[in-house]
């Protein structure tokens, strides 16, 4: 064993100890470094790494992943104390609306119910009608009565959910740095280099890479096609730090990615070493006002009912 291996065995056994003493559960998206993934006790999506939170009877949640999805711990269990490793590890895609901006939205389009993707703050879930994932997107807009939709943030996710419904979708102009980043060249050249590969991207990719796919897939429906297919050879057009899982449970296929820019360095952030140090000092812990909490909350767990 080399010195950086026995280094990183110590730190995940002085991690393991304190958790359970602290009677904690860690729970990592999937996009996150594969050695904090590796010590997870849960590792999903957004909606299901929400499932998770709301399940646990752990007295401590340790989120690795960004701000958002912290809060979105918090929201769902009041009575359990959230830690996020690194609060510096915030996601752009949901700093790109704001709640005042929700409530024009609503002025301009009176009786519009506001779906707001689940990649918000949650003083934007506070204004919102009902959260929704890119794995429930479409579902979530397809349920409401009305035939006019506000759909925040991200217009690329929005582009696709407007694809499978009939609704007026009044789609506001945000998107994630990250899948933007991917260009349809980038995926047309992977294809000319591995013709056997199947294309699956996420939604928040451009307009023009999800029309190269074959399959659309929030992350979670990217794990589970990848088990089930019968393709060896799979061009996955997401955050980078899917492949790291996509590879340990798929060993006998090959995952290729557009870019090695595919990353996203808040997800990122949280280290191994901060993981430890969050538990030692109880911190950071996620507070939230009440009442933003309460009225998030009803988006949320609107969206948990849908599934």
């Amino acid at each position: 064993m080399s010195r950086a291996q026995a280094g990183q065995h110590r730190l995940v056994e002085a991690i393991g100890r304190l958790q359970r003493e602290r009677q904690a559960v860690i729970l990592a998206h999937n996009y996150q470094l594969g050695e904090v993934q590796d010590i997870a006790d849960f590792t999903g999506d957004s909606l299901e790494l929400s499932r998770q939170a709301a399940a646990t009877s752990a007295r401590v949640i340790v989120f690795c992943g960004v701000r958002f999805m912290a809060e979105t711990a918090h929201i769902l269990c009041p009575d359990k104390v959230v830690l996020h490793p690194d609060p510096r590890a915030d996601c752009p895609l949901a700093n790109m609306i704001n709640a005042q901006q929700v409530r024009e939205l609503r002025q301009a389009h009176p009786g519009a119910p506001v779906v707001c993707y689940v990649n918000t703050t949650a003083a934007v879930k506070a204004e919102s009608d009902i959260c929704c994932t890119s794995a429930n997107a479409a579902a979530v807009v397809n349920s409401l009565p009305q035939e006019e939709v506000i759909f925040v943030p991200d217009r690329n996710l929005g582009s696709w959910v407007a694809r499978q419904t009939r609704k007026r979708l009044v789609i506001w102009d945000g998107y994630c740095p990250t899948h933007e980043r991917i260009m349809p060249e980038q995926i047309r050249e992977l294809q000319a280099q591995h013709p056997q590969a199947v294309v699956m991207v996420h939604p928040e990719c451009r307009p023009a890479v999800v029309d190269l796919a074959d399959q659309v897939l929030s992350t979670g429906g990217m794990l589970r096609f990848a088990r089930t297919t019968q393709a060896q050879e799979l061009i996955v057009g997401t955050e980078l730090g899917l492949i790291h899982r996509l590879s340990r449970e798929n060993p006998q296929k090959r995952f290729y990615p557009p870019s090695k820019l595919t990353t996203c360095p808040n997800m990122k952030r949280i280290t191994l070493e901060k993981v430890l140090w969050s538990l030692e000092d109880m911190a950071d812990q996620v507070v939230l006002p009440q009442q933003v909490r309460q009225r998030a909350s009803h988006a949320i767990q609107r969206m948990i009912g849908i599934g």
